[in-house]
């Protein structure tokens, strides 16, 4: 089995949600390792976690860590494959650590980012486009296709099991990347709305 396009699940704080996306054939898991964040994850819990699957690839989120912080916090998670932060500067520095790259950006900054834009195709960085807003208006849509035509893009918000599968099939968009959730109780997770947008993006073989 296989999906429509990549897949990027953020903030991963269970193992119910690791298994369960791993088992729907997600490309990242994305992993708080910002101490203080609300969904930090520390050495031991990521191992935990990830110790459980196989074949994905990880993702460390940052908020507010330099790049000094976030070099020395990686060598205590070393199946980190991909770095996502919301300061450009600080991924470019980063870049000598041979990692993915991925810049978290919200939609209503796009517009002052603009001038910057080519700097993501210089240091192949990918954008990870988010919004507070959930719904994608006709505009919206017409926007990310110009969007992803210039950039790797990766989709964040606008995303529902009704228009996952067509979303998909913009030329060069990247992927989406949704948001994981937390657990009722261990080992319990209602997956509604999660599992139907990736049901959805199922390649019917």
């Amino acid at each position: 089995m296989a999906l429509k396009t990549k897949v990027k699940i953020n903030r991963i704080t269970n193992l119910t949600d690791a298994r369960y996306c791993s088992g729907m054939y997600v490309d990242i898991l994305g992993f708080s390792l910002e101490e203080g964040a609300p969904n930090y994850i520390s050495p031991t819990q990521f191992q935990e976690i990830t110790g459980w699957i196989a074949g994905i690839d990880f993702a460390a989120e940052f908020t507010d860590s330099d790049a000094y912080t976030i070099e020395r916090r990686l060598a205590d998670y070393p199946s980190i494959s991909w770095i996502e932060s919301i300061d450009l500067d600080t991924l470019i520095q980063l870049k000598s650590l041979g990692k993915g790259l991925i810049y978290r950006l919200d939609y209503q900054a796009i517009d002052s980012f603009l001038p910057r834009l080519a700097l993501l195709n210089d240091h192949q960085i990918t954008l990870h486009l988010t919004s507070t807003n959930k719904l994608l208006s006709i505009d919206n849509k017409n926007f990310i296709e110009n969007l992803a035509s210039k950039v790797n893009l990766l989709l964040g918000y606008g995303i529902t099991s009704e228009n996952a599968s067509s979303l998909a099939t913009i030329p060069r968009l990247v992927g989406f990347a949704l948001d994981g959730g937390d657990e009722i109780k261990p080992g319990l997770r209602d997956f509604d709305q999660l599992g139907s947008i990736l049901e959805n993006l199922e390649v019917v073989d």
